[in-house]
């Protein structure tokens, strides 16, 4: 046999040996090699708006989160259909639907825990379980452990196999973390005077006489005693500034007690709002209540014009002034603002604009009672001797006026 014979018979049994290759490869299982990359809910990708029902279970089968869309918004069941946090829920929803599978985990259910997918009726279920409705067909995932690399570990629940995915999906356990928790947002430079009324009767008012004082007023001083710092002073008007809450509860199922702490909070362009706080079991219940004070208003809002008017003739007067004098860049005359076109229009659209904050307010407070931050109760919870300047400053600022000189000092 010569050296060319040799030479074709080994071109075909390579040949040989690698269509055997290829046929052993087609004839495996296409598991998890051909999955992978795919999407992990497909049916998610294009009908988030679709979903109608998410709910969140941990360890023991305990529901921590019933979220349901209503015809107006997302409720949160466990919390008496207080609205929740859409944002969030869309942001995870939307997660969701970009994870794809990178990798097929174990099938093997004694390693499940490893992962944090094992099922979350175990008592010790580390992972959370995310059920979905209104898709084409039900979605339930077993959440588990976050990878070190990136992704998390995930498992369909009913499925054996368990997959690393693209993304972070971080879940929250507790139903609370699901409200939507901003409730107040009243700047403390609208706050025209702030009234605490404590259960001992003790009282506490501060006050600024227009919006552009610096510093608030600190009503009936005892005798013998001086108002404590602006800082301190100034600080219970913010009270409902960034307002959030920590949890909710139904009125019904929360109620103040006959010696509960009332405050009162008044703006400058009319609106009020009530607080009646309490605390129980180391935690600080308020509810609220908004409304509108109509003579506020009206010289809320004749102080805003006034000041439009003042703006605008200042701005007339220098166009004026820039024309005479040849300044062509500067001789623009103002627009002409509505309070100035139209008072009465300008000052029913002011009003109008005033009503619709005070019944988003009620809308938001009527029916609920809220858990505040331990902060944010503190900053309700000021008695008048929070306020003072403390006794022993006054009795070191006396002794220091009244130490003798000493022996030699110069007259």
């Amino acid at each position: 046999m010569n050296q060319k014979t040799l030479i074709g018979l080994g071109i075909a049994a390579i040949v040989a040996i690698g269509a055997a290759v290829a046929l052993n490869h087609s004839n495996r299982p296409q598991s998890g090699q051909a999955e992978a990359s795919a999407y992990l809910v497909p049916e998610l990708r294009e009908h988030i708006n679709d979903v109608t029902k998410v709910v969140v279970t941990g360890a023991e089968g305990k529901v921590a989160a019933t979220l349901e869309r209503g015809a107006n918004d997302w409720t949160l069941a466990e919390k008496g259909g207080y609205p929740a946090d859409t944002g969030k829920l869309r942001a995870f929803l939307l997660k969701l639907a970009e994870a794809r599978r990178v990798e097929q985990k174990t099938s093997n259910k004694e390693k499940y825990a490893l992962l944090g997918v094992e099922d979350v009726a175990a008592k010790d279920a580390k992972g959370v379980q995310v059920e979905l409705d209104g898709l084409a067909r039900p979605v339930v995932l077993v959440v588990g452990h976050s990878d070190p690399r990136g992704g998390t570990y995930v498992r369909e629940a009913g499925q054996p196999e368990s997959w690393l995915v693209s993304t972070s999906l971080t879940i929250d356990r507790n139903g609370a973390d699901w409200l939507r928790k901003d409730l107040a947002d009243i700047s403390a430079t609208r706050v025209a005077s702030v009234e605490i009324t404590h259960a001992d009767g003790g009282k506490v008012s501060i006050a600024k006489h227009a919006e552009s004082d610096a510093n608030y007023t600190l009503a009936d001083v005892p005798k013998g005693r001086e108002a404590g710092s602006e800082f301190t002073i100034n600080g219970l008007a913010t009270a409902l500034a960034g307002l959030r809450f920590d949890d909710v509860v139904a009125a019904k199922d929360a109620t103040p007690p006959e010696q509960a702490l009332k405050a009162r909070y008044t703006t400058f362009d009319g609106v009020v709002v009530d607080v009646t706080a309490w605390e129980k079991d180391g935690k600080s219940y308020a509810q609220f209540a908004a409304s509108l004070d109509a003579a506020q208003a009206d010289k809320g809002i004749a102080t805003a014009q006034a000041k439009a008017k003042a703006d605008y003739d200042a701005a007339s007067a220098a166009a004026e002034a820039a024309k005479k004098e040849g300044k062509t860049d500067e001789a623009v005359p103002p627009a002409k603002p509505a309070s100035v076109e139209d008072p009465a229009k300008d000052r029913e659209t002011r009003l109008a604009a005033l009503n619709k904050d005070v019944a988003d307010l009620q809308a938001r407070f009527s029916g609920w009672t809220y858990v505040l931050p331990a902060y944010k109760y503190a900053n309700i919870n000021k008695s008048m001797s929070d306020l003072l300047k403390p006794l022993e400053d006054k009795k070191a600022a006396g002794a220091k006026a009244t130490k003798p000189a000493k022996a030699g000092a110069a007259h």
